[in-house]
């Protein structure tokens, strides 16, 4: 076994494998996975044929400097929103060599939650070159950090390998 799970190695596996076999390079924009996303994917051996880069944007600043999130958009939805996740994923692809972005942003606790904005909300967004555009808001509960973290890698995961099905 490798550092993360089992299902997560052979998602990131069959990720490498499609994506290498289509010719396509992938960015990450990751915040609240500091960067396990990107991980995962270079987990794998010959990941180097597909993966061009990862943005780990912590901060706003960094969403800002980084890959481009706009101050009006997070004064406005704040770090963890759909709008967020969007313009990151756009950033990603556009100060990128690759084909697919995809970026999250969430709340993996165990605190910084709130009413709205609960512990292990996370927005994901991936963008494409073609114009495929996919968001999605996971409310994964108060699982522990880890899990939250773990669980956000996984639909990243599912999100890469959906945007592979899609045409060129």
């Amino acid at each position: 076994m490798g550092l993360y799970p089992d299902d997560i190695e052979a998602q990131a596996s069959a990720i490498i494998t499609t994506y290498r076999d289509r010719g396509w390079l992938i960015a990450t924009a990751e915040s609240c996975t500091g960067g396990l996303i990107a991980g995962a994917l270079t987990e794998i051996a010959g990941s180097s044929a597909v993966v061009d880069r990862g943005f780990v944007t912590y901060t706003n600043q960094a969403k800002m400097d980084l890959i481009g999130v706009s101050a009006a958009t997070l004064d406005a939805f704040g770090a963890v929103s759909k709008e967020t996740a969007l313009q990151m994923a756009h950033g990603a692809l556009m100060r990128s060599g690759a084909e697919v972005a995809v970026a999250v942003t969430g709340i993996a606790g165990p605190g910084g939650g709130s009413a709205e904005k609960p512990v292990g909300l996370v927005h994901l967004a991936l963008k494409t070159r073609s114009g495929l555009v996919d968001h999605r808001e996971m409310r994964y509960g108060e699982i522990g950090r880890d899990q939250v973290r773990l669980a956000t890698v996984r639909t990243a995961l599912e999100m890469l390998a959906a945007a592979a099905q899609t045409p060129a």
